[in-house]
């Protein structure tokens, strides 16, 4: 089942009105069945991956409780491997399996390749990291471990983030199932305000951009000019952020439908004034968890009691770079298993590492120039970003990459003339709206006569949009991954 369908509309007509009438007992039930069965929607056999996942945790998570702490580390450690092995086994096993026999007949091994026939399963990077910071959370006895399978299997299964996120702490969400929040119209409304800006997004955005974007990739590097690179990067980030923002726009809209509130997923990254403000801004959820439960680890924090706020760090400068480096490989794989998203991984830690070196000289610059100056600089250097994210090898990343620093490339464009209009109107778009996000959604009170009539005008314009460009099918890019 996808946001963008019929069948999940009836679902949240059925499941709505029941959450807000049925006792505790009994909402634990409906969001349980309601997830076991919009998930099942996609293929009913994976149900069980899943539910492997969720049972393997909670159990280890109670045991934990009442066993010394050498015993606590190997249930820890039991945990994460179980988890990454799901992820191993249906993510990665072609992956490596491929590049082990290519690196063996480089030495005369003769292998023939191994056809593996492996699907996999929708959302297991989502539902595994958010079984990992389970029990992780409970070993560092942030969380105390649940006890009430029913609700701890609604934190891990809830639909609206079951498949492409937010990756949600336990704390964050398990407190808002016991504690139902009281009944207000506003739920209703803000949440479906929510979800029809990320439709819009998605169906009249995100999937007309998609194929001017494949139609680019499409072509022969050698027939691509600089110029064409640069649009198709910009072209790209355009799509990928208005679609996976859309999913996320679903998703807290559909959760605030029910009272329960999702921490925000996205913040304007495009107007980021560094590599480190971009991602604390973009997929912030993932940027959060990949911090606390890889790259701190990594560093070498020493994690004290309770509370995050608890964690120490003692590394010294160059196992910071290398925990750095490690951090955004491994960020990059977890994205897919292609030696392009590695490469993007890296490519993300060469820009933060830089911004580390550089970001002492701007102390003595007046703050509004140093952020015009961090926006005008770091966009660009994200959007090129993306570049091998979309590619499909190494060779049309680097191509590509290369023909950024051929200055002839500069003179002359190889795509059609409505691929650079389309870029252009896009990005004065993002630009104009993140410029009048604080004027009109911050500062000026709901009373205000223009906040209303903007506010009209731009619910007539989405639904209208979401009519005429609403497709059967169109999966969201992070269903992939």
């Amino acid at each position: 089942m996808i946001f963008n369908s019929l069948t999940y509309l009836l679902l949240l007509i059925v499941v709505v009105p029941l959450y807000w009438v049925l006792s505790y007992r009994a909402r634990l039930l409906l969001i349980f069945v309601a997830s076991i069965t919009f998930y099942g929607f996609w293929r009913i056999e994976f149900i069980p991956v899943l539910m492997f996942s969720v049972v393997v945790d909670w159990l280890l998570a109670l045991r934990m409780s009442t066993v010394a702490d050498k015993q606590r580390i190997k249930l820890l450690y039991s945990s994460i491997l179980i988890n990454i092995g799901l992820l191993i086994y249906f993510k990665y096993l072609m992956f490596f399996t491929d590049n082990f026999i290519w690196f063996a007949n480089i030495f005369g091994a003769k292998l023939e390749p191994i056809i593996l026939n492996i699907i996999l399963p929708l959302g297991i990077s989502f539902y595994t990291f958010q079984t990992i910071s389970y029990t992780v959370d409970v070993y560092r006895r942030h969380i105390e471990p649940e006890k009430n399978f029913l609700l701890y299997a609604c934190y891990v299964t809830f639909f609206p983030q079951l498949v492409a996120g937010p990756i949600l702490r336990a704390r964050e969400v398990m407190e808002q199932f016991v504690g139902r929040n009281s009944f207000r119209i506003e739920h209703i409304t803000w949440g479906l305000r929510r979800i029809l800006y990320g439709l819009f997004l998605k169906v009249a955005l995100a999937d007309n951009i998609a194929p001017l974007v494949d139609d680019g990739y499409k072509l022969p590097v050698d027939t691509l000019s600089a110029l064409d690179v640069w649009t198709l990067a910009f072209l790209f980030g355009f799509q990928i952020y208005f679609d996976f923002s859309a999913y996320s726009h679903i998703a807290i809209g559909s959760a605030r439908l029910l009272g329960i509130v999702f921490p925000e997923n996205f913040n304007f990254p495009y107007m980021a004034s560094s590599p480190r403000d971009f991602w604390q801004r973009w997929h912030i959820s993932l940027s959060s968890w990949i911090s606390d439960y890889l790259y701190l680890p990594l560093t070498g924090a020493k994690v004290m009691n309770k509370s995050t706020e608890g964690l120490t760090i003692s590394t010294t400068k160059n196992s910071n770079n290398l925990a750095l480096y490690a951090t955004w490989a491994i960020m990059g794989l977890w994205h897919g298993a292609n030696w392009t998203f590695v490469i993007w991984g890296v490519y993300h830690a060469i820009l933060v590492n830089i911004y580390r070196l550089i970001s002492p000289l701007g102390k003595r610059i007046n703050d509004r120039f140093k952020t015009l100056l961090g926006v005008t600089v770091t966009l660009p250097f994200m959007m090129l970003g993306w570049v091998p994210f979309r590619a499909e090898t190494i060779d049309q990343t680097l191509g590509m990459w290369i023909k950024v620093l051929d200055l002839s490339g500069y003179f002359w464009l190889g795509m059609r003339e409505n691929t650079y209009l389309v870029t252009f109107v896009l990005f004065l778009g993002v630009i104009l709206l993140a410029s009048l996000k604080k004027v009109f959604f911050v500062d000026l009170p709901q009373t205000n006569f223009a906040k209303q009539l903007l506010d009209f005008i731009a619910v007539t314009v989405m639904v209208s949009a979401v009519i005429v460009f609403l497709r059967p099918i169109s999966q969201f890019i992070y269903f992939q991954f």
